[in-house]
């Protein structure tokens, strides 16, 4: 079980402090999915960075399984059990992506392994196995590979960034696919990033972020016709 209690986030701007994320707490059990939706610029990626580790949080505390992780950097996080898939995924110039998917799984994995991977990413994986992992690769194919990355291994917690942005329909579907079969097995948390509707109607739990606090958070039958029906929602959500 992820627990957060009280994560706060502030900058300073011209003197002045700011705060993107504003005293959030919440759950997630075990196997459960939640969906994150709000807002453009509403603080839903910074959360998620705030919970990977790549952001110092200011305030508040982050529990995994009873484990204290609220002081671990992204690779001690890393080690607990989260996996992350980020919204703009960075290049490794001289890495291959065979090599990414072998360091992501902490591991040697085969062809086969690999192709695997590529492939339910909606990547005809022979064309890209030993490409660099670089700017020769467009943004949607580095999209693709890096949710590649984060179904490499198994973890207690994965956060995915928005994963459908920058990608075509047809490997949408098959990313959906991929999170029915992770949250059908309940093995591990999922937390997604979106705005398509497609994938917030998957959610067990959906959280609305807005101005760095929690609008609105509940099950799916509670938020989702809110979402559907609130001028709000309207101006967010994607179908």
């Amino acid at each position: 079980m992820l627990q957060v209690k009280n994560l706060s986030y502030e900058v300073v701007e011209n003197g002045q402090k700011l705060k993107i994320i504003d005293d959030i707490s919440f759950d997630l059990a075990d196997g459960e999915m939640m969906v994150i939706t709000g807002p453009n610029g509403g603080g839903k990626s910074t959360m998620a960075s705030l919970l990977m580790g790549i952001k110092p949080q200011t305030a508040g505390q982050i529990i995994l399984d009873g484990e204290d992780i609220t002081e671990y950097d992204i690779d001690h996080r890393a080690n607990a059990g989260i996996g992350f898939a980020f919204q703009q995924p960075p290049r490794f110039k001289g890495m291959t992506v065979k090599n990414l998917l072998q360091l992501s799984a902490g591991g040697a994995l085969s062809e086969d392994e690999c192709c695997k991977l590529l492939s339910n990413v909606g990547l005809c994986a022979m064309e890209y196995i030993d490409r660099q992992v670089d700017a020769t690769l467009s943004g949607g194919e580095m999209k693709r590979i890096e949710i590649a990355t984060a179904f490499a291994k198994p973890h207690k917690l994965s956060i995915f960034d928005e994963p459908e942005a920058g990608i075509d329909l047809w490997s949408f579907s098959m990313l959906v696919q991929q999170f029915e079969e992770m949250h059908k097995t309940k093995k591990e948390s999922i937390l997604l990033i979106s705005h398509q509707e497609r994938i917030i109607q998957m959610a067990d739990r959906i959280m609305v972020i807005n101005d760095g606090r929690i609008q609105q958070l509940g099950s799916k039958d509670e938020v989702m016709p809110e979402l559907l029906d609130g001028d709000a929602g309207c101006k967010y959500m994607k179908d």
